[in-house]
Order: structure tokens, then C-alpha cells, then sequence
């Protein structure tokens, strides 16, 4: 045979040149590993992606798993599809969360200009709209761009398609997943809330947060608006479409913003901000006038044109449509004349202070948020880790920090995610 004949033989299994390995071999070899990563990182969205490039950035060899097909789609349709990726003021106090000095840490720590200073380094353009809001000029994709450039740099693998079914800690974290079998020194759960399912929210990471002994602090849909009863619905459907400005209060809380009607109830940043405060079946107070007090300007039109109707007192001040709607229970006669004061006193409160008890809200399927999550109290505020199970991680919207409306919900997922990103 001629020295080289054997090189025309199959290859081994190995690659190598040697002969092929008998059948019998095949069966005395030993089971392979599941692949193992230095950090695992379960949800492909903000907060995700952020801890995902920290980590490996400083070398850790990281994996980054999600069940959905794209990556951080809640960022994709943020902000009208231009993402409000954080907001200039952000501070704890424009945080809920049953423990409020938790966020305190990571925020002081990773700031709105530490984050604006990434998006410049990518050449982002921006712009301030209302309340120190800021958005991209062109499209969220270029944040999700961002992100998932971030993450190549440190050569973090994304998976996406991929479910994890299973979760355990017999040493090292093992996964059971859609597409195998997975181990990690450290895990970090981003899954986030229970907010719009039709884009794959699940209770995922509440779910694992109890297998590991944490406790949920009750969740509610945030940042959602409220629907009406079908008597409410009766009496102001026909100001379905109408804005106006106006302040909201629950109890202490105040928020001045634009309001809304809709063909459901009531909308729009006022009603989305006062709604992660609100609980079911109590009254929130709606100034429609707040530049104004409205008993004042009545009493002083009754003097100087007394045989004016009051609906003509109070033209141009509101949408002719929500004057009609407050005066028509009220029974009001033709002129302000013909109005006693204290007539004048319950139409003004209408305006000024307009008692509403919402009928609940539309709950997780259009709230931006999810109120309450993962207990703080048994989390690092500095690291975002577990007290009671060694390297393992929760940020982002999984906890219980909830931020209000305007890019808040953003710079806690970036704050949380830097936080673990740099120990895990």
C-alpha cells in the first residue's frame, strides 16, 4: 500500500489524521459538558443588553438569552419609535418602590450624562422635548444598535429564539433551554415585568425569583390608562379625542401634564403618571382649568355681564365640548344673572376639582410599567445581587423600582444594568 493510501479515509470524528476510531470506542467516551459561560444573562432588553456589554467588557465570557425573536423590542416602539432613553432630571425621587433608598446607589452611579455620553460616542443625535425628555432625532433602533454594539465589543453571544425552561444550582447555575443545556458562574435575571404580553412579557423572572427564596412585592400595570364604568363611559363619551392640560392629584401626588379622552376613559401623561400611584376604587382629582380659578372669573363675569349664559363665560377657556359636558348635569339657567353664588361655586369645582373615581385601568396589555417586582430588601442596592443566592443577579423592571413616565424606566434599566454588569 502506498504510504499516504490512509490519507483517503474518512476523518475521525476529532479531525485528525489518525485512523478512524472504531464504533466500540464511541461508546466508552466520556458525556460532554454543557457549555459554560462566565455570566448568563436572561432578557435581551435594556436593562439586559447594558449589564451584557459591562460584563463583557471587562473580559467575562457572557451569553445573553431571550425567548423573543428581535432584541429589546420595548426600546424598538419606545417614544413614539424614537425611544426617550433617559431623562435630564432623573433622581430617586422620581422612583416608586415599597423601599426607596434602594435606587438611590446605582443612579448617583450611573447618571443620565454617563449614559448620554455612550450615545454621543456613537454619533447619536438627540433632541429635549417637554420635562427634560430626551429622544433620538432619527429612530430607537439606533439605541438598540448601540446596545448590541456595546455587547460585540466585549464579545458577548446573543441568542435569541432561545427559552429557558428550567433553572437550577446544584453548584454552578445550569439552564435548561430550547436549544440545550447551559451552565454559569453568575446569572442575571433582566426578563422584565408583566407590561404589553403581546410583545412576550412573561413572569419569568418572578418565577425564578421565588424558586431561590425572594419575595414579590405585589405587581400592578404602571404607566397605564384608566377606563371608566359604562355610566361614566355615557356621560363623556362624547369627548372622545379631546386633550387638554391639566393637573391630576392622588392624595400628595401631583402631576401637571396633558390629559385625554378617550372612547375607553382617560389617557394621556397626567392620567399614565397618577395611575402608578393609584389604588382601585378611590377618587383622583383633576384641576381642567389650573391657571385659573374658575369660581373667581364667574363672580366677576356675573358683575360686568350678568345676562351672559355661563357656558359664553367660560368659552375659550376649555374645548367647547367639555364645557357643554360639565354644565349639562348641572341643570345651569340662562344667565349667570339668574345664578346663585352657590350655583357658581359647584360649577367652578367641576372645573377646578373634578372628583373622579376610574373604573380601574387597561391593565398590563397598554401599561408601559409594571408596578411592584423582585423585594429590594433582599437585593444589593450597589451590585443588584441576590442575599441569598451567590451570583445571582436582578435588574431592571423585574424589580420592585418602577420610574415615572419620560425616560426614568430607561435610566433605571441602564443604572441596574452597569451595577451588575461590573461584578457579575
Amino acid at each position: 500500500m502506498p504510504q499516504n493510501a490512509w490519507f483517503h479515509k474518512p476523518p475521525n470524528p476529532h479531525g485528525s489524521l489518525a485512523s478512524p476510531l472504531k464504533p466500540c470506542h464511541f461508546a466508552r467516551m466520556e458525556p460532554i459538558n454543557p457549555p459554560f459561560f462566565d455570566v448568563i444573562v436572561i432578557g435581551a432588553g435594556a436593562a439586559g443588553l447594558m449589564a451584557a456589554a459591562q460584563a463583557g467588557q471587562r473580559g467575562r465570557k457572557v451569553l445573553v438569552l431571550d425567548h423573543a425573536k428581535k432584541p429589546a423590542e420595548k426600546i424598538r416602539i419606545s417614544g413614539g419609535g424614537r425611544c426617550n432613553f433617559t431623562n435630564i432630571h432623573a433622581s430617586p425621587k422620581n422612583y416608586l418602590s415599597a423601599n426607596p433608598h434602594f435606587c438611590v446607589s446605582a443612579l448617583s452611579r450611573y447618571t443620565a450624562r454617563d449614559f448620554l455620553t455612550l450615545v454621543e460616542k456613537h454619533g447619536i443625535a438627540y433632541h429635549e422635548k417637554t420635562l427634560g425628555q430626551l429622544f433620538c432625532n432619527d429612530s430607537a433602533q439606533q439605541i438598540i444598535d448601540m446596545l448590541l454594539a456595546e455587547c460585540a465589543a466585549g464579545g458577548v453571544e446573543v441568542r435569541l429564539n432561545t427559552s429557558v425552561q428550567e433553572v437550577q444550582k446544584p453548584d454552578d447555575f445550569v439552564l435548561h433551554t430550547s436549544a440545550g443545556e447551559l451552565r454559569c458562574a453568575s446569572l442575571i435575571i433582566a426578563s422584565g415585568g408583566l407590561s404589553i404580553p403581546k410583545m412576550g412579557a412573561t413572569d419569568f423572572g418572578y418565577r425564578i425569583a421565588k424558586q431561590f427564596g425572594h419575595s414579590i412585592v405585589p405587581t400592578e400595570a404602571a404607566l397605564v390608562p384608566f377606563t371608566l364604568s359604562e355610566v361614566q363611559l355615557a356621560q363623556y363619551s362624547s369627548l372622545s379625542g379631546v386633550a387638554v392640560d391639566a393637573v391630576v392629584r392622588y392624595g400628595k401626588t401631583i402631576f401637571r401634564e396633558g390629559m385625554l379622552f378617550t372612547h375607553r376613559g382617560l389617557s394621556g401623561p397626567s392620567i399614565l403618571q397618577i395611575s402608578s400611584y393609584w389604588q382601585q376604587g378611590e377618587a383622583v382629582e383633576i384641576n381642567l382649568l389650573p391657571d385659573m380659578m374658575v369660581e373667581a372669573h364667574l363672580l366677576k363675569a356675573k358683575t360686568d355681564n350678568p345676562r351672559q349664559a355661563p357656558t359664553t363665560a367660560l368659552a375659550g377657556l376649555l374645548p367647547q365640548r367639555v364645557i357643554q359636558t360639565i354644565c349639562a348635569p348641572l341643570n345651569l339657567p340662562p344667565r349667570l344673572a339668574d345664578m346663585p353664588n352657590k350655583q357658581i361655586a359647584a360649577l367652578a369645582k367641576a372645573i377646578n376639582e373634578w372628583a373622579l373615581v376610574p373604573h380601574g385601568t387597561e391593565g398590563y396589555r397598554t401599561a408601559e410599567v409594571t408596578r411592584g417586582g423582585g423585594d429590594t430588601t433582599q437585593l444589593s442596592s450597589k451590585t443588584m445581587a441576590s442575599n441569598l443566592v451567590p451570583n445571582l443577579y436582578f435588574i431592571g423592571e423585574v424589580v420592585d423600582v418602577t420610574g415615572h413616565l419620560g425616560g426614568f424606566n430607561f435610566q433605571w434599566a441602564w443604572a441596574s444594568g452597569v451595577a451588575a454588569g461590573q461584578v457579575a
